[in-house]
């Protein structure tokens, strides 16, 4: 198997993998989306009762949602995850008490008429888990109304909540196999403008496929081809594949991390096989 990076950005990667099979693909795709941990917040502490400011005017703790869609809305504010420096909470040492080595600590104070972005969550620690897509709205409250809120985020997999799934958008395709003959063609190459992917091209006074890794299998060209000068095949040995994150993690990290644990399944698998022998 042979992996060429095309682009691999903090929040998107797209891959060329070859020597493979969609069936591997898959097993990638699945990982990253359903395997690989992140932090999420899981509990939220809403205070009770009247809110003063420092005039000593009272707010009421109240907001235009329910208490439940404020939580959803906070758990699916993407939090910076280090997998390095975090445990589950479940497995810590701390015995699932809450620790700075398996939960982050967050404080929400805002008080109306204004709008709750995501940015508005203060870490209780260090300024490294400040949440960094700070403009995803969460509510927007009135006059006279506040919120108070303590939220603790926590490691989680993608299989058990979305909230824990760090990738989103994850998809493979064959890559095209095109087949050209320049014999058939006609002069002006009139189907280089129909590609809506710019896979063709004229060189000189033949067709060539200039780009193949961005044909997407339409077929537009096939279909305007009159003489059958063009043949595009899916390859199912060779894929694009291609990722994005909802910002918590890198995108390189994510799929180094959903790697190993692919590695780790079949050590596993290998090691139970090798006792049946």
């Amino acid at each position: 198997m042979k992996i060429d990076v095309l682009e691999m950005t903090p929040t998107k990667a797209e891959l060329v993998i070859s020597d493979t099979n969609p069936t591997f693909a898959n097993a990638i795709r699945r990982t990253i989306v359903a395997d690989v941990p992140k932090m999420a917040i899981d509990n939220v502490e809403f205070h009770l009762g009247p809110i003063m400011d420092d005039d000593s005017k009272a707010y009421e703790s109240i907001s235009p949602l329910f208490d439940e869609i404020v939580s959803h809305r906070l758990s699916l504010v993407p939090v910076p995850t280090d997998l390095e420096n975090y445990n589950y909470r479940s497995k810590c040492s701390c015995g699932g008490e809450g620790c700075p080595s398996c939960t982050i600590m967050y404080s929400l104070n805002k008080k109306g008429p204004c709008t709750v972005y995501s940015g508005d969550l203060e870490p209780l620690g260090s300024e490294q888990f400040r949440i960094k897509d700070d403009l995803i709205p969460i509510v927007k409250l009135a006059e006279d109304q506040a919120l108070l809120v303590y939220a603790t985020a926590e490691l989680g997999t993608g299989k058990n909540h979305a909230k824990w799934q760090a990738t989103v958008g994850a998809g493979y395709r064959y890559s095209a196999k095109i087949e050209i003959d320049t014999a058939k063609c006609d002069p002006g190459c009139s189907c280089v403008d129909i590609c809506p992917k710019d896979v063709l091209a004229k060189d000189g006074r033949k067709l060539v496929a200039k780009h193949p890794e961005k044909c997407n299998l339409c077929n537009s060209c096939v279909e305007m081809c009159e003489v059958d000068a063009i043949k595009v095949t899916g390859d199912p040995s060779k894929l694009v594949f291609r990722f994005e994150t909802d910002g918590s993690m890198d995108a390189k990290d994510i799929l180094l991390k959903g790697l190993s644990i692919l590695e780790e399944r079949f050590e596993h698998l290998r090691n139970q096989l090798s006792a049946l022998e």
